[in-house]
């Protein structure tokens, strides 16, 4: 607009220019009392205001309806119908935000429409050439060893905005970088992330805030994004703005693509180092990973002391945990829809707890050497077996302090409780004296001093416990089951001393 009205050939008069960066797409002329019919959107409209000389009041609902037909600029002719822009005009285009300049009577509209015509290929002409040179700078930034981070400052650098690439968890992995960091928002960036990541590579965002534009897009050639560019251009967009940040997404995505495969490939070598460090040839596994390094951008190594993770969860979830363990010198991977992670020791806990953050459950196997591994995993299995939604991450060292009812899970092992107890039913006496006399190794006089009963009667509830459940108390495995059935259920922590009942013969 400002070029446009700026052009001493056309004589132009600025009466009011709010807004002298709008885009002009052509110059359309019309007498009509309402020509936003035939208009569409972005014209500079050009008038004589023939049939307008009595308005008044009229400019309002006139200025207005241009206004939101998108029109860029109103241009009155003055020397013919009005000798100078009336008052009721101007006030009505300050109301409105529109632009308006006066057209001398010795400027005809057509020249008016010719410069238009001239700007808009001149533009389109440098456009052309912009758009090449950042194809250039683009592509050459592509050739970089960094080149992730190069096409992210390039790009910044032509909109004079800023740029980063943001993970899946909406954590910049690049950047920002350019000339514009401050105004990069980037919880604004992660709330759009967050809002697309369902909806794949057929999404994109943009805001516009303050005369501050940012657009997020995703990246990469599959369904599942890599990463999202996240530009911020601190103006209004313009082709050339867009012809760049198109570029650099494609770019950005063949980039990560080649990360892909590199990364595919090393997976698929530190796959194979578990499986056999699983198989305890840890010898044979650290050969494995020393291929590893040459095509992954970590550094895992066996640890003296390990413990073996386990994690279930989404396939979103494990793979997302798993890129950003790669990211650090851990040897992880995802098998049999698991995530394995070689832990040291002293750190398996600390992991544990970040995939937990990551909507994982956990199981730790027990500390072992390089060589014992398949026993932490196995470990860790059983660990994980136990997890709850409520308790989403367990240790082994936790399992085995809680004995044989640990192992059995807590759904297991309440049902295997209420199905071996039921026989004796809601039957306190019987329990507390079943409870007693598993504590006395099945010792009828010592049971009897724990009760304080007579001899007598614990005889009598022994035999009436055997007969209800229609197994003898002398067999070593119903001892074991009995006393893991009232573990589970609490009963062998009771007094069992408060009967109240006389040591007397039954």
């Amino acid at each position: 607009m400002a070029e446009l009205v700026g052009r001493p050939e056309l004589a132009l008069e600025a009466l009011h220019i709010p807004d002298p960066g709008a885009s002009v797409r052509w110059v359309a002329t019309s007498e009509l009392a309402d020509p936003t019919p035939y208009l569409e959107g972005g014209e500079v409209l050009l008038t004589t205001g023939l049939g307008t000389e009595p308005w008044d009041a009229e400019w309002d609902a006139y200025v207005a309806r241009l206004a939101q037909a998108g029109t860029r600029a109103l241009g009155l002719a003055v020397g013919l119908t009005h000798r100078a822009a009336p008052p009721a005009l101007v006030t009505a285009c300050r109301r409105e935000g529109l632009n308006l300049f006066a057209v001398p009577r010795a400027t005809r509209f057509v020249a008016v429409s010719h410069s238009a015509a001239e700007l808009l290929q001149a533009e389109r002409e440098s456009l052309t050439l912009r758009s090449f040179d950042a194809q250039q700078a683009l592509t050459g930034a592509a050739l970089d060893p960094d080149g992730l981070t190069a096409l992210t400052t390039r790009l910044a650098e032509l909109v004079g905005g800023a740029a980063a690439l943001i993970g899946r968890d909406g954590s910049p992995s690049h950047g920002p970088y350019g000339p514009a960091v401050r105004e990069f928002d980037l919880p604004l960036v992660r709330q759009q992330v967050a809002r697309m990541l369902p909806r794949g590579r057929h999404a994109a965002a943009s805001s516009t805030g303050r005369d501050i534009v940012t657009v997020v897009r995703p990246l990469g050639l599959h369904a599942r994004p890599e990463a999202w560019l996240a530009t911020v251009v601190p103006h209004r967009l313009d082709d050339h703005d867009r012809a760049a940040m198109s570029t650099a997404g494609t770019l950005l995505g063949l980039a990560l693509e080649q990360q892909r495969e590199q990364r595919r490939t090393g997976r698929q070598l530190r796959t194979r180092a578990i499986e056999l460090l699983l198989a305890d040839e840890p010898r044979t596994a650290r050969i494995v990973l020393g291929a590893a390094t040459t095509v992954g951008h970590s550094e895992p190594t066996l640890p003296r002391r390990l413990r073996i993770l386990r994690a279930t969860g989404s396939d979103d979830a494990r793979q997302d945990a798993l890129t950003v363990l790669e990211s650090e010198p851990l040897l992880a991977t995802v098998h049999d829809d698991e995530l394995v992670v070689v832990a040291a020791a002293a750190s398996a806990t600390g992991i544990a707890a970040s995939l937990v953050g990551r909507d994982l459950r956990v199981g730790i196997g027990r500390s072992v050497t390089t060589d014992q591994a398949s026993a932490s995993h196995a470990a860790a299995g059983h660990a994980l077996a136990t997890t709850t939604a409520a308790a989403p991450m367990c240790t082994w060292d936790d399992l085995a302090n809680t004995g044989v009812v640990g192992f059995l899970g807590r759904e297991a092992a309440s049902a295997f409780a209420t199905s071996f107890l039921a026989p004796l039913g809601d039957d306190r006496i019987l329990l507390q004296t079943l409870g007693a006399f598993l504590r006395e190794h099945g010792s009828r006089g010592e049971t009897a001093a724990r009760l304080g009963v007579h001899r007598n009667t614990v005889r009598n509830r022994v035999e009436q416990i055997e007969a209800r459940l229609r197994r003898s108390l002398d067999d070593p495995q119903v001892r074991v089951d009995a006393w893991v059935a009232l573990r589970v259920t609490g009963a062998v922590g009771t007094d069992l001393s408060a009967s109240g009942e006389p040591p007397t013969s039954a």
